[in-house]
């Protein structure tokens, strides 16, 4: 029997579980008859005294799949047991919550870990010592706690009448908002809201920093002071995020709903020359469609590791699909650049992706996409950018490492983007 600890950065988690929770790609063949039959997994789990009922989530159907409350664990007091059944020679990977994404367990730094994997030879057992676990209502009753500059507002449980689930939404209100009541802000709306600003709650642990590149920024004489609203996502990410699917919807809940909340609460500057979008991988896309679909709203959109690859095969890997047998594998977007897909006039776009990771395999889309915007007359360097940041991975260690470029690039003044060393990213 063999215990690893494996990184969180495959294909649907970013697909799909980016508001918290790590699910593998399943790309695996079925395992036959005789290796369903075995075997037994046995978890024991010591918890903090007082701990509610605590589940298993993981990559077998026994476990949701990855349903993150897939499985109660038994027992009452420190210490819990779940049994269940696994394939012979599978590479098991399993993680513990509270019965949500929000509430996984955290390590003895008190972050979320990667997802657990144990190696399935027979009938193995494994134990675990879990601290704490996430307690996002706490910590969003004391943001100060975070360190963030600045002021933040939470809105929790925001319904739609256009999505689904419920999600909190954070306002954060640069340093100096309340010393002039009559100054107004440009805006900039962000996906996958809890990890911008909080390390305690964001998915990594490690949040973007997105109030230190403003507060920094500002600070110089870069850019103005923004407004940053960073709705959260949800187990619906992928299709709220995505051009292809949901993402009409979730342009709706901004445009229509939250939107006009924000500008009656807040002093901001409307128009799309004031307001732009910005996110990573799924978020970057969606970032894209409401430019490409809402210029008279949104001008210019920061799109972070977009996640260019995605396709009908690869949504059908991740479980979204109608299970075609042979899935087009031909990337989403190349298929709208071949069908006429059309830039609006005056916006400005913002792309990138680094070498590493999940990253490593995003130049084809990004170069295919380079070509068509030229085609399109735009001017490289001005209308867009797309660069590569040589060393960075696929997480919120490498977005916030180069964050003051696409902020620069949004709200900055005019600069010479296609000189390498203005670059301020690795």
């Amino acid at each position: 029997m063999r215990v690893l600890t494996s990184l969180p950065v495959l294909f649907s988690v970013l697909l799909v579980t980016a508001c918290g929770g790590s699910e593998p790609a399943d790309g695996d063949a079925a395992p036959d008859d005789a290796a369903a039959e075995c075997c037994t997994v046995t978890l024991t789990a010591t918890v903090p005294e007082g701990t509610g009922t605590v589940y298993v989530a993981g990559s077998v159907p026994d476990l949701g799949p990855w349903d993150p409350s897939g499985l109660a664990m038994s027992g009452e007091g420190t210490v819990r047991t779940a049994e269940f059944r696994a394939p012979q020679g599978d590479s098991l990977e399993y993680k513990f919550t509270l019965g949500t994404w929000g509430n996984e367990a955290l390590d003895a730094e008190g972050r979320v870990p990667g997802n657990h994997v144990l190696v399935v030879d027979g009938d193995v057992e494994a134990s675990h010592e879990i601290p704490a676990f996430r307690d996002p209502a706490a910590w969003i009753e004391d943001w100060e706690g975070s360190g963030v500059e600045g002021t933040l507002v939470y809105w929790t449980d925001v319904e739609s009448e256009f999505l689904g689930p419920e999600r909190h939404v954070e306002v954060w209100l640069p340093p100096g908002y309340d010393a002039d009541g009559t100054a107004r802000y440009p805006v900039l709306y962000m996906s996958d809201g809890q990890n911008l600003f909080d390390p305690r709650i964001a998915n990594t642990g490690v949040d973007w920093g997105v109030d230190e590149s403003i507060t920094r920024l500002s600070a110089a004489g870069v850019i103005p002071p923004v407004i940053v609203v960073g709705a959260w996502s949800t187990d619906q990410r992928g299709p709220e995020y995505s051009p292809w699917y949901g993402a009409s919807q979730f342009a709706r809940f901004l445009i229509e709903e939250l939107m006009p909340r924000v500008n009656a609460e807040f002093r901001t500057a409307t128009g799309p020359e004031n307001t732009a979008v910005m996110g990573s991988s799924m978020g970057g896309l969606l970032s894209f469609y409401l430019v490409m679909n809402h210029p008279d709203v949104f001008g210019s959109c920061g799109c972070v590791s977009t996640h260019f690859p995605l396709s009908e095969a690869v949504w059908n890997q991740v479980g979204y699909g109608e299970g075609a047998e042979a899935p087009d594998e031909t990337p989403y977007v190349l298929l709208d650049i071949e069908a006429g897909m059309t830039v609006p006039e005056g916006v400005r776009m913002w792309f990138d992706y680094g070498s590493q990771g999940l990253d490593a395999m995003y130049g084809p889309t990004h170069a295919a996409v380079r070509e068509w915007l030229l085609g399109q007359g735009l001017a490289e360097g001005t209308d867009f950018v797309i660069r590569e940041y040589v060393g960075a991975d696929h997480n919120e260690a490498s977005w916030r490492a180069r964050l003051d470029d696409p902020m620069r690039f949004l709200f900055g003044q005019e600069t010479d983007w296609n000189d390498p060393e203005v670059l301020t990213g690795e």
